[in-house]
């Protein structure tokens, strides 16, 4: 009976080892735990999506957002925008996304463009990048590149 019950747990123990590794696609990460972590809330189409920094390509930046500097990630080209209002802002201004999960040009990595309202002009709620193109080709907002780029994958997709 002893050899019946520890060929059954070895077994079982197999099968949960199989089970964790085809849930992690094969790679052997190491034990799971759950963490707190900063998340914030950005804009895309018109809904609040949430995210993380993790890495800025920007010294000053990664240390006031206690996230790692990577000086290798501003190297990267073609990464989506990620808009961030300078100055006057509508109430309850956030930062807008070029793109999210399930869009063909989604990753987690931004290129940070500067959004300014121009003199004379009422700042409205931004919550779309077509928006802020569109006002930025009319003249009323200027747009700048700020040669950094976040690692700040969104972690939720807002309906």
């Amino acid at each position: 009976m002893p050899r019946r019950i520890v060929s059954v747990t070895a077994v079982m123990l197999a099968l949960a080892a199989g089970a964790t590794y085809a849930a992690t696609g094969g790679l052997l990460l190491g034990p799971a735990s759950i963490a707190k972590a900063r998340t914030f809330k950005g804009y895309y189409d018109g809904h609040k999506d949430t995210f993380l920094v993790t890495d800025v390509s920007n010294k000053a930046q990664a240390t006031a957002l206690k996230a790692n500097y990577a000086a290798a990630i501003g190297r990267v080209r073609g990464a989506p925008a990620q808009y961030f209002v300078r100055g006057a802002a509508a109430k309850g201004q956030l930062s807008v996304f070029g793109s999210e999960p399930g869009e063909s040009d989604y990753n987690p990595l931004w290129e940070e463009f500067f959004v300014t309202w121009k003199p004379g002009v009422t700042p409205v709620l931004l919550v779309k990048d077509d928006q802020i193109k569109s006002l930025a080709k009319a003249k009323k907002v200027t747009l700048k590149d700020a040669h950094i780029v976040l690692n700040a994958p969104i972690t939720k997709v807002g309906k």
